[in-house]
Formats: C-alpha cells, sequence, structure tokens
C-alpha cells in the first residue's frame, strides 16, 4: 500500500510572517488527516523559521532545490546537509521550471539526487513534457528518458527515498490539467519505466505524484486513479484553506 503524498511547493512566495500564518493556519485544518504525507516546500530564506512553526503537527518539511557538492566555492548554492541542518526531511529536485529558466539537465538532477539521498534526504524527483513534445507526440519518449537518465546509478533501495512528481510542462501555472485518463496514462507509463530498469516490485512500491493545476476541485478524481500516489500542488498551497481542501481529498 503506497502511502499518498500531498506536497505544497510555494515557488518565490511567502516571506517569514506570511509563511508561518501560512502553517499555522494550516496545520489544525489537517491534524486529523490520517494516511497522508503532508509536506510543504518553502523558500530557503523562510526554512528554518517554518520548522519551528510546524513543531508537533503533521506536516513535513522539504526545500525546493539543492546543490550536489556539500560544501566549496559554490556562492549561492545550498547544500543538502545545510537544508537537513534546517530541518527538512525532502526536497524538490528537477522542477520544470528549474529546467526552463535555469539550465537543469537530466544530469544535473541525477548529481543532486544522489548527493540528497547521500545526505539522508527524500528527493521529489520531478518530470514531465513541454506542450510541444505532447503535440508532437514525445511524451513517451521524453519521459522514459528523464526517468532513465535522472536515476542512472540509483539502487533499488535508493529508490525508496525517492518520489517521482510528474509535471505536464504546459498544465503549470496555466489553470489547465491533464484529463484523469491523461494524468493515469502517464503515470501508468513512467511506472513501467522504472520496473523495466528495476523491477515490478521496486515499481509497485514508488509513489508517483501528479502536479499541474491541481484544485480541491480535481483532487478528488485524480488521486482515484490506481497509479496517482499524490499531488505536487503549487498555487493552491498557498492559501490554508485551498490546500487543507486538497489534503482532505478522501474526507
Amino acid at each position: 500500500m503506497r502511502t499518498p503524498i500531498i506536497a505544497g511547493n510555494w515557488k518565490l512566495f511567502k516571506k517569514s510572517s506570511e509563511a508561518v500564518d501560512l502553517v499555522m493556519n494550516l496545520a489544525p485544518l489537517v491534524k486529523s488527516v490520517g494516511g497522508v504525507e503532508i509536506i510543504v516546500a518553502p523558500v530557503f530564506t523562510v526554512l528554518a523559521t517554518v520548522k519551528r512553526a510546524i513543531a508537533g503537527s503533521t506536516i513535513k518539511l522539504a526545500a525546493q532545490d539543492c546543490f550536489w557538492e556539500e560544501e566549496g566555492a559554490f556562492t549561492g548554492e545550498i547544500s543538502p546537509g545545510m537544508l537537513i541542518d534546517a530541518g527538512c526531511s525532502h526536497v524538490i529536485i528537477g522542477h520544470s521550471e528549474r529546467r526552463q529558466y535555469f539550465g537543469e539537465t537530466n544530469e544535473t538532477v541525477n548529481r543532486k539526487s544522489k548527493a540528497a539521498l547521500a545526505a539522508g534526504l527524500t528527493v521529489l524527483f520531478c518530470i514531465g513534457e513541454t506542450l510541444a513534445e505532447r503535440e508532437a507526440d514525445k511524451t513517451f519518449d521524453v519521459l522514459r528518458t528523464q526517468v532513465r537518465d535522472g536515476l542512472t546509478g540509483l539502487t533499488k533501495e535508493n529508490l525508496a527515498r525517492i518520489a517521482i512528481a510528474y509535471e505536464p510542462v504546459w498544465a503549470i501555472g496555466t489553470g489547465k490539467t491533464a484529463t484523469e485518463d491523461q494524468a493515469q496514462e502517464a503515470h501508468a507509463f513512467i511506472r513501467g519505466v522504472v520496473a523495466e530498469l528495476y523491477d515490478h516490485p521496486t515499481a509497485d512500491a514508488i509513489r508517483i505524484l501528479y502536479g499541474g493545476s491541481v484544485k480541491p476541485e480535481n483532487i478528488k478524481g485524480l488521486m482515484a486513479q490506481s497509479d496517482i500516489d499524490g499531488a505536487l500542488v503549487g498555487g493552491a498551497s498557498l492559501k490554508a484553506d485551498s490546500f487543507s481542501a486538497i489534503v482532505n481529498y478522501g474526507a
């Protein structure tokens, strides 16, 4: 049985006081939810502050990125060990916005994932096709390459601390959402690729999240699909009422 993950990626939003207000409002709304792993991913500068604010709650803390070296002359970067020091248990790696705007590649995603795992973090490993790639019928080719190259050198044991987040790039922040059938088809394909690379028990165990304009209105239908194990939520995670409604999808 795969425990669902509902993770909120706050992106470049929420200064310190706003971040604290959000989680303080969120915590009582989700405290009675069982069987769901709840994660928030604030900006680097408020990680430690948010960690203190969620102490004693069921909410876990993720960062939005990390570097592949633990220390050195890498101005502006944050290491996996520093994230753990700030209170993180999880880190998002390879988000489409990192790939689109900041030169993230399958190789850097792989290096970052290895470093994060070595430090003891759980990785939310993001993949997904652009609109042009989908319209050119290249979706499955893109996903296969991203999974294969992104997981290169990782063992079956490593995959126990990885969740894959499928985010069709054309659905992120656009208000467009993949249909339930489109999302399920992609998730089943990804699980099949993991089975090819590793084995069926590993593929059956790995959690695959959907990301792309997830809202309270569509979460129930998405979570009803057999290969969708949660959601990576963007805009709807910035308000306690909408994010808690998503977390409470099973109520």
